[in-house]
């Protein structure tokens, strides 16, 4: 049974990495869009509220939080990298550090999760009043990109999908851990009263 969950918990933390640079990857795309869009219908660089589309002001708004969001993907990937430093990935009998790692990368995951969803439909809505017949008239005299897309923001749900299942997985991979540790402490209780008898 050791063996099961031990090769559970190495392909749990590979997976958290995975996740945690996938996080880290949608941070720098996020934006994309809104640059390529966006940026361009800004008149006054002193000024940004004076710009040739209602609304595009959006992609300045969004800065401070792209920047969070950047922090938080990094932060995500040094709790993944602690998962190793303290071999949850290969440790048969768990110890204070192999806790504090797992719920650590579970409690930023699912923590961040509702904080950037909150964030990232915030700013969806905020683009949706962008006022898109003037941006594709900007985008035709300028030859700038348009896009009424919202998929870099949909795309959130399936990332924070992925870091939430990985959380449970790894919540429910250490109350496994303590279960066999609890039963082989059991065992060798019992042989210790047996070989004394």
């Amino acid at each position: 049974m050791y063996k099961k969950q031990v090769s559970l918990q190495k392909i749990l933390c590979f997976i958290a990495v995975g996740v945690s640079a996938a996080i880290f990857i949608y941070s720098l795309g996020i934006i994309t869009d809104l640059y390529d869009a966006l940026y361009s219908t800004m008149r006054n660089p002193n000024d940004l509220f004076q710009t040739s589309v209602p609304g595009s002001f959006v992609y300045y708004e969004m800065q401070g939080f792209n920047q969070s969001f950047l922090m938080y993907g990094i932060g995500m990937i040094l709790l993944a990298l602690l998962l190793f430093i303290t071999n949850t990935h290969v440790r048969r009998k768990y110890y204070i550090g192999n806790y504090v790692a797992s719920g650590a990368w579970a409690a930023a995951g699912i923590g961040g999760a509702i904080w950037a969803h909150g964030q990232i439909e915030y700013f969806k809505a905020k683009f949706l009043q962008v006022d898109f017949a003037a941006l594709k008239e900007h985008s035709t005299i300028f030859k700038s990109a348009y896009t009424e897309s919202t998929f870099w923001f949909d795309v959130h749900y399936l990332i924070f999908a992925l870091v939430i299942l990985v959380a449970v997985l790894l919540i429910a991979n250490v109350c496994w851990k303590i279960s066999l540790m609890k039963q082989e402490a059991a065992l060798l209780a019992g042989d210790g009263q047996k070989s004394a008898v």
